[in-house]
Protein backbone atom coordinates (compact mmCIF):
# COMPACT_ATOMS: atom_id res chain seq x y z
CA UNK A 1 0.00 0.00 0.00
CA UNK A 2 1.23 3.73 -1.13
CA UNK A 3 -0.27 6.63 0.66
CA UNK A 4 0.69 10.04 -0.17
CA UNK A 5 1.42 12.62 2.73
CA UNK A 6 2.00 16.38 3.06
CA UNK A 7 4.05 18.12 5.76
CA UNK A 8 1.90 21.60 6.66
CA UNK A 9 3.13 24.83 8.61
CA UNK A 10 -0.24 25.81 9.99
CA UNK A 11 -0.43 29.64 11.35
CA UNK A 12 1.99 30.97 9.47
CA UNK A 13 2.90 31.85 5.97
CA UNK A 14 6.45 30.93 6.59
CA UNK A 15 8.44 27.78 6.34
CA UNK A 16 10.13 26.59 9.83
CA UNK A 17 7.31 28.80 11.61
CA UNK A 18 3.63 27.54 13.18
CA UNK A 19 2.61 24.25 13.52
CA UNK A 20 3.51 21.54 11.53
CA UNK A 21 0.99 18.87 10.81
CA UNK A 22 0.69 15.59 8.18
CA UNK A 23 -1.72 15.24 6.27
CA UNK A 24 -3.23 11.65 4.45
CA UNK A 25 -6.35 11.72 2.50
CA UNK A 26 -7.65 7.86 2.07
CA UNK A 27 -10.39 6.04 0.94
CA UNK A 28 -10.91 3.90 3.87
CA UNK A 29 -9.75 4.16 7.46
CA UNK A 30 -6.50 2.00 7.96
CA UNK A 31 -6.32 0.25 11.48
CA UNK A 32 -6.01 2.35 13.83
CA UNK A 33 -2.52 0.46 15.27
CA UNK A 34 -1.60 1.51 11.83
CA UNK A 35 -2.46 5.19 11.87
CA UNK A 36 -0.91 5.26 15.60
CA UNK A 37 2.05 4.10 14.33
CA UNK A 38 2.64 6.76 10.85
CA UNK A 39 1.77 9.55 13.47
CA UNK A 40 4.48 8.03 15.69
CA UNK A 41 6.89 7.65 13.18
CA UNK A 42 5.86 11.52 11.31
CA UNK A 43 6.75 12.82 15.32
CA UNK A 44 5.33 15.94 14.25
CA UNK A 45 2.41 17.86 16.61
CA UNK A 46 -0.57 15.81 15.04
CA UNK A 47 -1.35 13.69 11.74
CA UNK A 48 -4.16 14.34 10.11
CA UNK A 49 -5.95 11.21 8.30
CA UNK A 50 -8.70 12.51 6.49
CA UNK A 51 -11.71 10.38 4.58
CA UNK A 52 -14.14 11.75 2.03
CA UNK A 53 -17.58 10.46 2.82
CA UNK A 54 -20.01 12.80 0.77
CA UNK A 55 -19.61 15.70 -1.76
CA UNK A 56 -17.18 18.46 0.27
CA UNK A 57 -17.72 16.56 3.52
CA UNK A 58 -14.61 14.61 5.26
CA UNK A 59 -14.01 12.25 8.20
CA UNK A 60 -10.95 13.59 9.86
CA UNK A 61 -9.02 11.98 12.41
CA UNK A 62 -6.24 13.67 14.40
CA UNK A 63 -3.13 11.60 15.64
CA UNK A 64 -0.29 12.75 18.12
CA UNK A 65 2.61 10.59 18.33
CA UNK A 66 1.43 9.04 21.63
CA UNK A 67 -2.34 8.69 20.92
CA UNK A 68 -5.61 9.94 18.91
CA UNK A 69 -7.04 13.17 19.69
CA UNK A 70 -10.73 14.33 19.98
CA UNK A 71 -9.75 17.73 18.56
CA UNK A 72 -6.91 19.33 17.12
CA UNK A 73 -7.33 23.17 15.62
CA UNK A 74 -3.72 22.98 13.24
CA UNK A 75 -4.28 19.71 11.58
CA UNK A 76 -7.62 20.65 10.51
CA UNK A 77 -6.22 23.59 9.18
CA UNK A 78 -3.60 22.03 7.10
CA UNK A 79 -5.86 19.24 5.88
CA UNK A 80 -8.06 21.96 4.88
CA UNK A 81 -5.19 23.35 3.37
CA UNK A 82 -4.59 20.11 1.21
CA UNK A 83 -7.85 19.48 0.06
CA UNK A 84 -8.11 22.94 -1.69
CA UNK A 85 -4.90 22.75 -3.00
CA UNK A 86 -6.33 19.46 -4.73
CA UNK A 87 -9.20 20.93 -5.81
CA UNK A 88 -9.67 24.52 -6.45
CA UNK A 89 -13.45 24.08 -7.31
CA UNK A 90 -13.86 24.01 -3.57
CA UNK A 91 -15.66 26.53 -1.70
CA UNK A 92 -16.16 25.44 1.49
CA UNK A 93 -15.65 21.63 3.24
CA UNK A 94 -17.18 20.36 6.25
CA UNK A 95 -14.75 18.03 8.41
CA UNK A 96 -17.31 15.38 10.74
CA UNK A 97 -15.38 14.74 13.69
CA UNK A 98 -16.60 12.03 16.62
CA UNK A 99 -16.18 14.27 19.39
CA UNK A 100 -16.76 18.02 18.66
CA UNK A 101 -19.10 17.85 15.68
CA UNK A 102 -19.25 19.53 12.27
CA UNK A 103 -16.60 21.79 11.10
CA UNK A 104 -17.24 23.94 8.55
CA UNK A 105 -13.80 25.57 6.88
CA UNK A 106 -13.65 28.29 4.28
CA UNK A 107 -11.29 30.12 2.19
CA UNK A 108 -11.65 33.65 3.13
CA UNK A 109 -11.09 36.29 0.33
CA UNK A 110 -7.82 37.58 2.24
CA UNK A 111 -6.03 33.97 1.86
CA UNK A 112 -6.41 32.70 5.30
CA UNK A 113 -8.52 29.75 6.11
CA UNK A 114 -11.27 30.16 8.80
CA UNK A 115 -12.87 27.74 10.68
CA UNK A 116 -16.01 26.75 12.64
CA UNK A 117 -15.13 25.63 16.10
CA UNK A 118 -17.92 25.00 18.66
CA UNK A 119 -17.22 27.53 22.10
CA UNK A 120 -15.66 26.12 24.98
CA UNK A 121 -15.35 28.71 27.14
CA UNK A 122 -13.68 27.75 30.33
CA UNK A 123 -15.23 28.45 33.87
CA UNK A 124 -13.57 28.92 36.99
CA UNK A 125 -11.74 26.25 38.76
CA UNK A 126 -12.77 26.23 42.59
CA UNK A 127 -10.23 23.96 43.83
CA UNK A 128 -6.91 24.08 41.92
CA UNK A 129 -4.67 20.84 41.80
CA UNK A 130 -0.95 20.91 43.52
CA UNK A 131 0.19 19.64 40.60
CA UNK A 132 -0.97 22.45 38.16
CA UNK A 133 0.37 25.18 40.89
CA UNK A 134 3.44 23.16 41.29
CA UNK A 135 3.92 22.58 38.33
CA UNK A 136 4.23 26.11 36.83
CA UNK A 137 7.39 28.32 38.11
CA UNK A 138 5.24 31.69 38.11
CA UNK A 139 1.44 31.85 40.13
CA UNK A 140 -1.03 32.47 38.09
CA UNK A 141 -3.81 35.29 38.84
CA UNK A 142 -6.60 33.02 38.51
CA UNK A 143 -6.84 29.38 37.08
CA UNK A 144 -10.49 28.12 35.12
CA UNK A 145 -10.68 24.53 32.62
CA UNK A 146 -12.91 23.37 30.30
CA UNK A 147 -12.93 20.53 28.42
CA UNK A 148 -9.24 20.31 26.84
CA UNK A 149 -7.25 21.78 29.59
CA UNK A 150 -6.59 24.46 32.86
CA UNK A 151 -6.15 27.55 31.50
CA UNK A 152 -3.84 29.74 33.80
CA UNK A 153 -4.60 33.22 33.42
CA UNK A 154 -1.64 36.01 34.29
CA UNK A 155 -1.44 39.69 34.22
CA UNK A 156 0.86 40.55 31.40
CA UNK A 157 2.80 38.72 28.65
CA UNK A 158 6.27 38.47 30.42
CA UNK A 159 4.82 35.59 32.72
CA UNK A 160 3.69 33.91 29.66
CA UNK A 161 7.20 33.85 28.06
CA UNK A 162 8.93 33.43 31.43
CA UNK A 163 6.79 30.61 32.98
CA UNK A 164 8.62 27.02 32.92
CA UNK A 165 7.22 24.35 33.79
CA UNK A 166 7.60 20.91 35.34
CA UNK A 167 6.16 18.33 33.06
CA UNK A 168 6.19 15.47 35.35
CA UNK A 169 3.83 17.16 37.46
CA UNK A 170 1.40 17.92 34.82
CA UNK A 171 1.57 14.64 33.66
CA UNK A 172 -0.35 14.13 36.49
CA UNK A 173 -3.11 16.74 35.18
CA UNK A 174 -4.34 14.13 32.68
CA UNK A 175 -6.17 13.60 30.08
CA UNK A 176 -6.45 17.45 30.48
CA UNK A 177 -3.75 19.92 29.17
CA UNK A 178 -2.41 23.09 30.56
CA UNK A 179 -2.30 26.74 28.61
CA UNK A 180 -0.77 29.71 30.24
CA UNK A 181 -2.57 33.00 28.37
CA UNK A 182 -2.26 37.13 28.98
CA UNK A 183 -3.18 39.95 27.71
CA UNK A 184 -0.85 40.90 24.88
CA UNK A 185 0.66 45.01 23.73
CA UNK A 186 1.40 43.90 20.11
CA UNK A 187 -1.83 41.76 20.05
CA UNK A 188 -5.09 40.84 21.84
CA UNK A 189 -3.73 37.83 23.80
CA UNK A 190 -0.92 35.55 23.85
CA UNK A 191 -0.64 32.04 25.23
CA UNK A 192 1.49 28.92 25.17
CA UNK A 193 0.29 25.21 25.42
CA UNK A 194 1.70 22.65 27.49
CA UNK A 195 0.48 18.83 26.84
CA UNK A 196 3.21 16.53 27.91
CA UNK A 197 0.15 13.75 28.77
CA UNK A 198 -1.00 13.71 25.59
CA UNK A 199 1.67 14.69 22.58
CA UNK A 200 4.98 16.38 24.04
CA UNK A 201 5.99 19.14 25.81
CA UNK A 202 5.31 22.62 24.17
CA UNK A 203 2.84 22.39 21.31
CA UNK A 204 3.77 24.92 19.10
CA UNK A 205 0.64 26.46 17.91
CA UNK A 206 -2.70 25.22 19.37
CA UNK A 207 -6.04 26.32 17.27
CA UNK A 208 -8.23 24.06 19.06
CA UNK A 209 -7.71 25.98 22.49
CA UNK A 210 -8.30 29.15 21.15
CA UNK A 211 -12.35 27.85 21.25
CA UNK A 212 -11.81 28.66 24.70
CA UNK A 213 -9.04 31.32 24.70
CA UNK A 214 -11.23 33.22 22.20
CA UNK A 215 -14.14 33.43 24.50
CA UNK A 216 -12.81 33.80 27.33
CA UNK A 217 -10.53 37.33 26.27
CA UNK A 218 -13.93 38.38 24.26
CA UNK A 219 -15.60 38.87 27.84
CA UNK A 220 -12.33 40.26 29.26
CA UNK A 221 -11.54 42.88 26.25
CA UNK A 222 -15.27 43.76 25.68
CA UNK A 223 -14.85 42.54 21.91
CA UNK A 224 -15.97 39.85 19.52
CA UNK A 225 -12.60 40.22 16.87
CA UNK A 226 -9.08 39.38 18.19
CA UNK A 227 -5.89 38.63 17.35
CA UNK A 228 -3.74 36.16 19.28
CA UNK A 229 -0.61 35.25 18.93
CA UNK A 230 1.14 31.56 20.37
CA UNK A 231 4.38 32.44 21.79
CA UNK A 232 6.38 28.94 21.32
CA UNK A 233 9.98 29.19 20.39
CA UNK A 234 7.87 28.82 16.31
CA UNK A 235 5.39 31.12 16.69
CA UNK A 236 1.96 31.44 15.14
CA UNK A 237 -0.78 34.04 14.52
CA UNK A 238 -4.46 33.94 14.66
CA UNK A 239 -7.33 36.00 14.14
CA UNK A 240 -10.44 34.49 16.39
CA UNK A 241 -14.27 36.23 16.18
CA UNK A 242 -16.63 34.87 18.87
CA UNK A 243 -20.36 33.93 16.66
CA UNK A 244 -23.07 33.17 18.55
CA UNK A 245 -22.26 29.28 20.12
CA UNK A 246 -18.97 29.21 17.63
CA UNK A 247 -15.50 30.25 17.61
CA UNK A 248 -14.04 30.95 14.12
CA UNK A 249 -10.40 30.70 14.21
CA UNK A 250 -7.99 31.86 10.95
CA UNK A 251 -4.71 31.38 9.87
CA UNK A 252 -2.71 30.57 6.96
CA UNK A 253 -0.78 27.61 6.00
CA UNK A 254 2.36 26.45 3.63
CA UNK A 255 3.54 23.32 2.14
CA UNK A 256 6.88 22.48 3.39
CA UNK A 257 6.86 18.85 1.78
CA UNK A 258 4.86 16.09 0.42
CA UNK A 259 6.10 12.31 0.02
CA UNK A 260 4.86 8.59 -0.38
CA UNK A 261 4.59 6.18 2.46
CA UNK A 262 5.19 2.25 1.57
CA UNK A 263 3.50 -0.29 3.57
Amino acid sequence: MKLKIQFINAFTSTLFHGNSAAVIVIEQWLDKKVMQSIATENNLSETAFVKPVDVNTFEIRWFSPITEIDFCGHATLAAAFVLYSLDKSLTAITFVAKAVGNLLVIERPDGFIQMSFPNRTPREVVSIPDALINGLSIPPCAVLKNEQAFFAIYSNEQAVKDVVTNDELLKKLAPLDVVVTAPSLQYDFISRYFWPANGGIEDPVTGSIHAGLAPYWSAELDKDDLIAYQASERGGMLKCTIEHDRVLVSGQAVKYLEGIISI
